[in-house]
């Protein structure tokens, strides 16, 4: 068992430090993932909130068969698609066209780097959610093919394609944009 998966024993058995713990480890990294599902860094907030809401109060159960990580980014990610659902019910607009990101100003030694990470995340914001999410979970978290294929509820194939697919489209994205770059 993972640390993550440790510190969620501790919390069952009492230890509220546990869940402490695992916020603030997973907090950051759960919330750029849902920034990529939902198109929305606050919204991405308040669904990492729930999240974390429902470890708190619902308890559910962790059975080991994968890492903490890869079950608690599957919640979160149910999390978010009933939350768009809801939202899409009573929203004029629909999630991906909610707000962008605003683009940070970094100093001017690390401003060529900073602007091409900007680039690159316009470029991603593109795509559609499917490539968003499996270009994330694989190279910006590092999850493996097949806990990517779980939190996404996917097979493993079907991921490997994605990963092809969504790949060749940001390679696609990024020349029309002409963007130099050395190996995607």
């Amino acid at each position: 068992m993972d640390i993550g998966g440790i510190c969620y024993r501790r919390f069952l058995d009492g230890d509220d430090e546990g869940i402490v713990e695992i916020i603030r480890d997973y907090k950051d990294g759960l919330i750029l993932y849902l920034s990529g599902i939902t198109g929305n860094l606050l919204l991405a907030e308040e669904i990492m909130e729930d999240t974390f809401f429902k470890l708190v109060t619902k308890k559910p159960k962790f059975s080991g068969k994968s890492s903490f990580k890869t079950w608690l980014y599957a919640i979160g990610r149910n999390t978010a698609v009933d939350s768009l659902r809801k939202r899409s019910r009573f929203a004029d607009k629909p999630a991906d066209e909610l707000t962008d990101l605003a683009d940070e100003l970094s100093i001017e030694k690390e401003y060529l780097r900073e602007e091409q990470k900007i680039f690159l995340h316009r470029a991603l914001q593109k795509l559609i959610p499917d490539y968003q999410q499996v270009l994330y979970l694989v190279f910006f978290e590092n999850f493996s093919n097949a806990e990517t294929a779980k939190i996404m509820h996917k097979s493993r194939r079907q991921v490997e394609n994605l990963l092809y697919r969504a790949k060749k489209s940001l390679k696609s994205e990024l020349e029309k944009e002409g963007f130099e770059y050395e190996v995607i």
